[in-house]
């Protein structure tokens, strides 16, 4: 499983043209499933992403995570981010999981995500999105779970 965090102003998601969600300061989170992914990585990977301290200080250092500072996070499925990218010029989905297993893990991802007190609203999983966002930095950063 792999998230890639990106630290925003704000942060917004459409499909067919009507808003489904928007966020103040905080967190888009884009979210991919991969098959080989374990139970229960869903939990242990929405803990990185609220306690992972990217949000700065009164020193002007990462030493803040999104919910020490009251944010709030849009996570976004996208399996394009499990696509093995390492030969020719065509990625391959074939790490990615199937549709019903990657849904469950993208609804669990996010419900663990709430219950640790982050604000958490969701794109919607298998149709095309438009996704805007305003990144502050910019910080852009890649979780990863170990399968």
């Amino acid at each position: 499983m792999r998230a890639l965090l990106q630290r925003v102003g704000r942060a917004a998601v459409r499909v067919e043209g009507q808003e489904i969600a928007r966020i103040g300061p905080g967190l888009l989170i884009l979210l991919g499933v991969s098959a080989q992914d374990p139970p229960g990585i869903e939990t242990r990977l929405a803990e990185r992403c609220a306690e992972f301290r990217i949000f700065e200080d009164e020193h002007g250092r990462m030493n803040h995570s999104v919910r020490d500072t009251g944010g709030a996070a849009l996570v976004v499925p996208q399996f394009t981010l499990v696509a093995d990218t390492s030969k020719g010029r065509r990625p391959s989905f074939d790490p990615a999981a199937a549709p019903e297993p990657a849904e469950r893990a993208f609804t669990a991802f996010c419900e663990a995500l709430a219950e640790l007190r982050v604000p958490t609203g969701r794109g919607k999983f298998g149709a095309s999105m438009e996704v805007e966002l305003v990144n502050r930095g910019p910080a852009t950063f890649l979780l990863e779970t170990a399968s």
